[in-house]
């Protein structure tokens, strides 16, 4: 035991070794700054600025990293030095990955028409640190984002990378836990007492969900719930067959459900076949117990 310390001191120096050697280089974006994908975006986001529409139009701030991404495919532009460094996290068991943060600076706005490349460095990666999840490592990469040869943002994503901890003898047994954090807890609260509660701005009374800190309508902070009827209907659905996970029996539909008062949320489709899941069935919520902690709302589809 004497020698632990020293011989995380020697692992955490080859890891530190990796600081601001490159993760992706002279990467290119797979499509330039454009409208449908603006539009697709402030949809999805409930973001109706008009700074976002017409002919002098710019892309939302916060879209700044949708230009750089891949999809389903490995990007060319990662490096070498990237993938040694996960390489030997993952070979000293620090083979887990979750993201944890991320900061975005913006430099100026992009626009419809804009040709995108970028670059990313591996930025900073940290001492051994303790959490929930297991010890490992945090690793920043920074990207920066130019447009026309010209600096429009950075980008630093944060990940952790770490050796899973003691597990429960029976994880088959436990569904994941939800995160429950300040902004969301109310609504978790109200779950534990089988009530599915909606955000409701007190200054323009517009609901949403899921829960936020602020309006997305007038700003506003303040803000009080009302307990939803349970009413909906499915506005759309996935049936999941892949990946097997042992605390779900695949396949099984999860919804987007619409609930009776306008606002939606993805729960799982239950007491039909997952192959009789519709868009437009009603559905009415119920609260199911997982485990000795874990109740989720889901709902019931109903059929004529």
């Amino acid at each position: 035991m004497s020698g632990e310390p020293e011989v995380h001191e020697e692992f955490e120096a080859r890891l530190k070794a990796y600081e601001g050697r490159p993760a992706a280089a002279t990467g290119v974006g797979r499509d330039p700054v454009n409208e449908p994908m603006i539009r697709h975006w402030c949809e999805a986001m409930g973001d109706t600025s008009p700074a976002y529409a017409g002919p002098d139009a710019v892309a939302p701030p916060t879209m700044l990293q949708a230009w750089t991404m891949a999809g389903l495919t490995r990007r060319p532009e990662r490096t070498a030095a990237y993938d040694e460094l996960l390489t030997l996290l993952d070979e000293s068991g620090h083979d887990a990955v979750v993201a944890t943060d991320c900061e975005q600076e913006y430099l100026r706005p992009l626009r419809p028409g804009d040709e995108i490349t970028f670059d990313s460095v591996i930025e900073s990666v940290s001492g051994r640190k303790t959490t929930k999840l297991g010890a490992g490592y945090f690793i920043t990469t920074r990207t920066d984002v130019h447009a026309g040869g010209e600096l429009a943002g950075t980008h630093r994503f944060r990940i952790l990378k770490y050796a899973p901890a003691h597990r429960p003898s029976n994880p088959a047994e436990r569904r994941p836990r939800p995160v429950v954090n300040r902004d969301n807890a109310g609504f978790w609260e109200g779950v534990a007492r089988h009530a599915l509660l909606i955000q409701r701005c007190t200054a323009c009374t517009t609901l949403r969900f899921p829960w936020l800190p602020g309006c997305t309508t007038c700003g506003s902070p303040d803000w009080d719930a009302v307990e939803a009827s349970g009413e909906g209907t499915v506005h759309s659905y996935v049936v999941m067959h892949h990946p097997p996970f042992p605390a779900f029996e695949p396949p099984y539909a999860v919804g987007l459900i619409e609930l009776a008062e306008g606002v939606r949320i993805v729960s799982n489709v239950v007491g039909v076949p997952y192959d009789k899941v519709r868009i437009g069935m009603p559905v009415r919520l119920e609260f199911r117990r997982y485990d000795d902690e874990l109740v989720l709302p889901v709902f019931q589809g109903v059929t004529p």
